[in-house]
């Protein structure tokens, strides 16, 4: 594990804030700079496997990595994941087409999945519990920074420069990092021969990739989604066996099993659902049923991203005092109550509602993320901290993608199976979201199919919100360490 005396704390917590802000501001500046990208490479139909592809390799590579980590030591897996990611950063800004655009996004995702549960390993294995509070609260204001500052730095580069330097300003800001890491890191690690499961390894990321695209597709069409379902089965069979061969397997399932990793991990996964559920319909509510701008549906969708490191900063420096389970519970509780103001909205309701059960929302998601975190890092020994945390970042992606498949089918079915009224089809949708007048007096018909179908889906965002809490009522009590915790004898 590192060593106090050779590691100067600070320039680490730099570098890997360095680190972390890549990652943070990634999906807003890609965002803001899409649709500038997309009309000079063509293929719209194309777009949302630029972001699609990225998450893709980042969920199926975090455990990987993070059982890296415990095996050879975090620095040597950081500065592999920045280097892939700087490489894929570098390859995106040189894309000619649509299509290499996504496969150098693809590169970028394994990067981050290095990147990400290793650079919170860190942090885990240099500050004890009573000491990270502070530190949390660092972290969590480089992804508030990142949400605020990625539009507008996204905007200014579409204006006074071109595309790739959307990409290309990683650069600098992950060799600052690399140094960091390759100078001030110190660790001691056990050198002793260790059997890598790689064929593990394989599978595993074959498998979660699998399931991810058939999740994706079945968003869209049950056909495509076939093929990539029947290979996460396949893959997924494979990787079952190989884990019960494997002299040291990849996926420890006893650590996975813990009662403090497998309930913390459930809930986390569940918050996950909740939170893609507000990201990806509440602008579609905000513009199309309360008739209101796509600047005030942004601003509504904005105050949850910045209750998020609020609420984690406040968590972080008071965890130690209320307790860890506590502050994971007011989190968990936060959820339902702030997707109570959704299930309330109607079409006359004010914008303000909406933004208020926003803001509580990303209030719970700090609290609850960052408890969640420390609990499982503080569950472990230093030999199993990187595979415990890239537990917890693989089960909020993956919920994320559940959540997103799940909400999606039931948005589907209520536009197609309206309570009254014929049914509503995509292009309707878009001309109501895109250009309202267009629709004329069919445009209430509409709306209304629109209202009575996101209903729904914040009906069911709510649910999903209360089982989060249901799911969290079982997370034990855990004791915060005053020290890090020694490695563990194998």
């Amino acid at each position: 594990m590192p060593s106090p005396s050779e590691t100067r704390r600070p320039l680490v917590l730099a570098a890997v804030m360095a680190a972390m802000f890549m990652i943070a501001i990634e999906a807003t500046i890609v965002s803001t700079a899409m649709p500038q990208i997309a009309g000079q490479l063509g293929d719209l139909h194309l777009y949302a496997w630029v972001f699609g592809s990225f998450l893709l390799t980042q969920t199926a590579t975090t455990v990987v990595f993070g059982k890296l980590s415990d095996l050879y030591g975090r620095r040597p897996v950081l500065l592999f994941g920045i280097a892939v990611f700087l490489a894929g950063s570098l390859l995106c800004g040189l894309a000619w087409s649509m299509r290499s655009l996504i496969l150098f996004r693809l590169v970028q995702g394994v990067g981050a999945g290095a990147i990400q549960p290793v650079s919170l390993t860190v942090i885990g294995d240099l500050y004890p519990a009573r000491e990270r509070g502070k530190v949390q609260g660092y972290l969590a204001s480089v992804w508030g920074i990142s949400s605020v500052a990625g539009p507008l730095v996204g905007g200014l580069i579409i204006g006074h420069l071109s595309w790739p330097w959307i990409f290309w300003i990683n650069l600098p800001v992950g060799l600052v990092a690399a140094g960091l890491f390759l100078a001030y890191l110190r660790e001691s690690v056990e050198r002793r021969s260790r059997p890598i499961d790689a064929l593990g390894a394989a599978l595993f990321t074959a498998a979660i990739a699998a399931l991810m695209m058939a999740l994706t597709e079945a968003g869209t069409s049950a056909s495509a989604a076939l093929w990539p379902a029947l290979g996460f089965v396949v893959a997924a069979i494979l990787f079952v066996l190989q884990e019960r061969r494997a002299a040291d397997p990849m996926l420890d399932v006893r650590l996975w099993m813990q009662r403090p990793i497998a309930t913390t991990n459930a809930a986390t996964l569940l918050s996950g659902m909740t939170v893609i559920g507000l990201t990806a319909f509440l602008p579609m509510y905000v513009q199309g049923v309360l008739r209101q701008s796509p600047l005030i549906a942004g601003l509504t969708l904005t105050l949850m991203v910045l209750g998020w490191p609020i609420g984690a900063t406040t968590a972080a420096r008071n965890f130690v005092r209320f307790g860890l389970r506590p502050t994971l519970l007011l989190g968990a509780t936060l959820l339902p109550l702030g997707a109570t103001a959704f299930v309330a909205l109607g079409s006359e309701t004010s914008p303000i509602v909406a933004a208020c059960g926003s803001i509580v929302m990303g209030l719970g998601m700090g609290f609850l993320s960052t408890a969640a975190i420390v609990i499982i890092q503080d569950s472990v020994a230093w030999a199993q901290r990187g595979a415990a945390t890239a537990s917890n970042i693989f089960a909020r992606n993956l919920g994320s993608t559940l959540g997103a498949t799940a909400l999606g089918a039931v948005l589907n079915y209520r536009l197609a199976h309206p309570a009254d009224g014929s049914p509503v089809d995509s292009g309707q949708l878009r001309s109501l979201l895109e250009d309202p007048g267009s629709l004329g007096a069919g445009g209430d018909a509409i709306r209304d199919g629109l209202q009575h179908a996101l209903h729904g889906t914040f009906w069911t965002v709510f649910a999903v919100a209360l089982l989060t809490l249901v799911l969290s009522l079982f997370v034990p009590r855990i004791t915060i360490s005053d020290a890090p915790r020694e490695l563990a004898v194998e």
